[in-house]
Formats: C-alpha cells, sequence, structure tokens
C-alpha cells in the first residue's frame, strides 16, 4: 500500500478515474473547502465535531507549499462563517519543513494569527491542530508550537505513542494547560527510541492516557483528546476518565472520516465527545490508499473502484 500511496504515475490514474470517486468519498470531505464544509455541516448535525484537513504532506514545491497555507486559512474562514468550530490541523511538511524551517515557522504563524483574528471577532473556540511527523521532525514540531503559543495562537499537538520520549514531551503541555492529541503513531520505526510491536505500544498508549486524565492534568485545564479506533483501549480510556472525575466533553476522542463509523457513532450515543479527522483536497490517493491498507475490509472497495465497479 505505501508503494501505491507513493507512486506518482498510480496517483494520477487514480485520480484521474470517474470511478475510483467512490473510495475518495469514502475517505474524503470532498476536492474544496466548500464541499468539505458541507461535510462538515452534515456531520455537526449528526452529533459529531470535526477537524478539517487539507491534504498534501513532504512538500518540497514552494508553490505548492504557498497554496497549502492558502486552504488552511481558507478552511478556517469557512468553518468561522457558518458558524462552525474553526478546528484544522496541518504537518510541518504542508507549509515548508521540508525546504527551511524558518519559512516554514513564517507560514505556520501566518495561519495562526489568522485563527486567533476569528477567535477575536467571535468564531468558536478556534484550535490549530500541528500533526506529528516521523521522528526527524519531532523537535521541530515541538519548537514550532512553542513559537505559535508565545504568538498567542490558539495552538495544540499532537504526539505520538510510539515513542519513548513522548511521556517527558507530555508534562510540559500539561503544565501549560494545554491541548494534546494523542495517536499511536504511524511510522514504522525500528530503532531504539522506539517502542517495538502492538503490545508495547498499547501498553504506553494508556499510561499517556493515564498522565492525560490525572486530576492533576484536569486542575491544570489540560485538554485531552484520544485519536484511536481501538475498541480494546476505548473503554479502559472511558474508564479512566470516570475515576478520576473527567465528564465527556472535557475530553474527547478523535477519529478519521470513513473509518469504523459504527464504533465512532455507539461513542456518539454513549454521549462521548467524538471529532472526526476529515481532509479534504485533489490529493486524495495517497491518504485513500493507506485506509485501505489499515483494514482488510477495506479492501473490496479498493477491488471494486479499479475495476470500475
Amino acid at each position: 500500500m505505501i508503494a501505491l500511496a507513493r507512486s506518482p504515475r498510480v496517483t494520477r490514474w487514480m485520480q484521474g478515474n470517474r470511478a475510483a470517486a467512490a473510495l475518495a468519498r469514502r475517505f474524503v470531505g470532498g476536492g474544496d473547502v466548500a464541499a468539505a464544509t458541507a461535510v462538515a455541516r452534515e456531520l455537526e448535525r449528526a452529533g459529531f465535531k470535526t477537524s478539517l484537513y487539507y491534504l498534501g504532506e513532504y512538500v518540497e514545491d514552494p508553490a505548492l507549499v504557498a497554496e497549502n497555507g492558502r486552504q488552511k486559512i481558507a478552511a478556517a474562514e469557512a468553518l468561522a462563517a457558518a458558524r462552525m468550530q474553526v478546528h484544522v490541523s496541518c504537518d510541518a511538511t504542508q507549509l515548508g519543513y521540508a525546504i527551511d524551517d524558518a519559512a516554514g515557522a513564517t507560514l505556520a504563524l501566518r495561519i495562526g494569527e489568522r485563527l486567533r483574528a476569528l477567535a477575536e471577532a467571535g468564531a468558536q473556540q478556534p484550535v490549530l491542530m500541528l500533526n506529528m511527523e516521523d521522528a526527524a521532525y519531532v523537535d521541530r514540531i515541538l519548537v514550532l508550537r512553542r513559537h505559535l503559543l508565545a504568538a498567542g495562537v490558539p495552538v495544540a499537538q499532537t504526539l505520538q505513542a510510539y515513542l519513548k520520549r513522548t511521556a517527558a514531551d507530555l508534562v510540559p503541555i500539561i503544565d501549560e494547560g494545554g491541548m494534546v492529541r494523542l495517536v499511536k503513531g504511524a511510522f514504522a520505526d525500528a530503532g531504539a527510541h522506539a517502542f517495538q510491536g502492538a503490545a508495547a505500544i498499547d501498553a504506553n498508549y494508556l499510561a499517556l492516557a493515564a498522565r492525560m486524565l490525572a486530576p492533576e492534568a484536569k486542575a491544570r485545564g489540560f485538554r485531552p483528546v484520544f485519536g484511536t479506533h481501538d475498541h480494546r483501549l476505548i473503554p479502559q480510556i472511558r474508564d479512566l476518565a470516570r475515576v478520576n472525575g473527567w465528564k465527556p466533553g472535557e475530553y474527547g476522542f478523535e477519529m478519521l472520516y470513513g473509518v469504523r463509523p459504527l464504533l465512532q457513532q455507539a461513542l456518539r450515543d454513549a454521549g462521548e465527545e467524538v471529532r472526526l479527522y476529515l481532509p479534504f483536497g485533489r490529493a486524495w490517493w495517497p491518504y485513500a490508499v493507506r485506509r485501505v491498507g489499515e483494514s482488510p475490509r477495506n479492501f473490496l472497495l479498493l477491488a471494486r473502484t479499479v475495476l470500475g465497479g
């Protein structure tokens, strides 16, 4: 699936194939801001929050970097105009960090300042969520977060349970009363700095969740978000929240649009806050094919797409 995701030839063919539209609709909220905002509005009516993400990563073309910045701002403005919460996710490598950190930080600040201005104009709780990328970018992304925070940007941070360093990275954000979205991490890494095997990563995820849901974190005003579709971990997280006095809405779950919708609905129906990570844009194939690779049940959808059925 990684080879399919990274092949320019396959990407061009799939994204130009009308039969592939079903695959795109399953995991992607449309090709532009207007389409994504319409999907976000439908999801809100169904009881879900959203985080908009303009597709594209590890970008080395300055023109594409500039376009990524424009799309992030357009997404924030569209959500504000629709009177929905302005929650936008971004990768540092979308904003130029694969080329030059200083230029990337400047663009991130421009996006963040627009969110801050929307907040001052009355927009609902704007959040710029920094996604986490591979281990080579972790320090640089955390520096970016501090830079944005110092500028008054409403910034939140994704952290990854597969990295051993995450427990230490989490501490100052809890102490500041910040927001963290905890994910397992999608990057294969055989290094000594990474936990190896699903059992070890799951155990660390729960240990980090316990810190995020500790009474001390609540007292600091910390905001925990759990990015997982793991039906084994979710009940344990909910138990930790209840034991430590957290109410639904004081913490949340975040899941990918189109992935395990029945689980998403069950959590919503149980009164939990569920936010859906909603990608949009024309560069949908690499993202969608990775979602197919994560679940054997999605292979049939891919086969139908390829065969035009």
